[in-house]
């Protein structure tokens, strides 16, 4: 197609409409999309200007968008007159050692579920992934009389006891494992001479780090914000869990909405440091199996 001849096409008016469309619809997708930014940053935004202003600022009105002036104040009250840090660390090593294992464990179990046969592999795998419709709330009573029963009511275990093996990540690392780890390359391996502890570190395991990082974010974020689990099971204030001690927050002393928004900011540092670390393998386990070969 020559230049006059598309500058010719260019100048009818069917011609144009095509492109009005998709540009109008460029459009809306941008605003769609600045609007729900909108939705998702504006209240982080705020709690982040709210945690420097004094208490009685922060439900003014009309209200104000910037701290004037700001203060420091709520920050040097929650840590100087609260375990803030204990809290803090209560919160992240629980988290780290409920990540660690339920990767670990969800991992064998998807590579269990999808690659070996054996009897009982279908009810045992319905059993577990209907239990995905339970909600924690409803199971919460049966595990702590569980946990009481065989007396492993110790903070640091009974934390990470309900997180090790959700059914969540055992179906996510079966799916995974289904789409991205060949039979042919696990026959190869065995006539090689690998076990199949072997196979499973040296071949699947690096073949699922996209599922791996995408499950660890899922993980950490989920035992990170648990409320309900250590509410029921945490009576000393020096094991106190974050959200936990955020909550306490709320006591006999009044709703200090202050401190508990400076808190909640400093709360997000573990959050990030572990999305950022994870970022490259989250993204690549999202969009895993998106696009067919």
């Amino acid at each position: 197609m020559t230049s006059a001849t598309a500058t010719t096409l260019a100048a009818l008016p069917g011609h144009r409409r095509p492109a009005r469309r998709r540009r109008a619809g460029r459009v809306l997708l941008y605003a769609f999309l600045i609007a729900l930014l909108a939705v998702f940053a504006l209240p982080l935004l705020w709690a982040l200007s709210a945690s420097f202003k004094a208490r009685s600022d922060i439900f003014s009105y009309p209200p104000q968008p910037l701290p004037t002036p700001g203060t420091l104040e709520n920050y040097r009250g929650l840590l100087d007159g609260y375990p803030f840090w204990s809290w803090l660390l209560v919160s992240t090593v629980v988290a780290l050692i409920s990540t660690m294992l339920s990767v670990g464990l969800c991992s064998l179990a998807g590579f269990a579920f999808a690659k070996y046969r054996f009897r009982g592999q279908t009810v045992l795998f319905n059993i577990m992934f209907s239990s995905m419709a339970v909600p924690f709330a409803v199971i919460v009573v049966p595990l702590f009389i569980m946990v009481a029963k065989a007396h492993l009511t110790t903070p640091y275990f009974a934390l990470v006891v309900p997180w090790v093996a959700p059914a969540f990540g055992i179906f996510m690392m079966r799916q995974f494992v289904e789409q991205s780890v060949p039979d042919a390359l696990l026959d190869a391996a065995r006539v090689d001479g690998c076990t199949e502890f072997g196979l499973f570190w040296r071949v699947v395991l690096p073949l699922l780090r996209p599922a791996l990082g995408a499950l660890g974010v899922w993980s950490f974020l989920t035992s990170y914000n648990s409320l309900i689990w250590p509410l029921i099971v945490v009576s000393e204030p020096g094991d106190y869990t974050l959200p936990l001690g955020l909550q306490a927050l709320f006591g006999a002393t009044g709703r200090q909405y202050d401190l508990v928004l400076a808190g909640a900011v400093l709360a997000v540092i573990p959050s990030l440091l572990v999305f950022f670390l994870l970022r490259k393998q989250l993204l690549e386990g999202l969009t895993a199996g998106a696009v067919k070969s």
